[in-house]
């Protein structure tokens, strides 16, 4: 795509069209890169911390809305085991056998679903993934994505 160099103001500058700016996904207030090569969008950087708990939220609530909190138990508790076999293991991980062990539904969806700091805390470390299939993982990493 040629582009007409023109004056805006008292500097020289192109006018890039809508069309482009939206297959790069960007409109007025964002930047893009500008380089020997070229003007290209900025790469993302991916989500926002309160974007990436948003992900894991809607993460966790298809899983409580697809599956009972005794499958959502025995999986958290089979990736746990799993997980401490192969020496990966965090802190959050002993809450969330303690969580799973105590057979709590309450708790078990406050931590999954709960808007407060721990809950939040503790979704950074999902134990329970394995349950959703990877097209609706997929589908909902695209939903934030956009």
């Amino acid at each position: 795509m040629k582009l007409a160099i023109r004056r805006i103001g008292n500097s020289l500058g192109v006018i890039l069209p809508r069309l482009l700016l939206d297959s790069w996904a960007v409109g007025e207030g964002d930047q893009v890169e500008a380089t020997d090569k070229g003007l290209q969008p900025r790469a993302r950087r991916g989500l926002t911390p309160q974007a990436l708990d948003r992900l894991k939220r809607s993460i966790a609530l298809a899983v409580a809305r697809d599956f009972t909190p005794s499958q959502i138990r025995a999986q958290i508790l089979a990736n746990l085991y799993r997980w401490r076999k192969q020496g990966v293991w965090v802190s959050a991980y002993d809450e969330w056998q303690g969580i799973a062990q105590r057979g709590d539904d309450g708790e078990l969806f406050a931590a999954m679903l709960g808007q407060d700091d721990t809950a939040t805390r503790l979704r950074e470390s999902m134990p329970f993934v394995g349950l959703l299939s990877q097209s609706e993982v997929r589908r909902l990493h695209e939903e934030a994505a956009t």
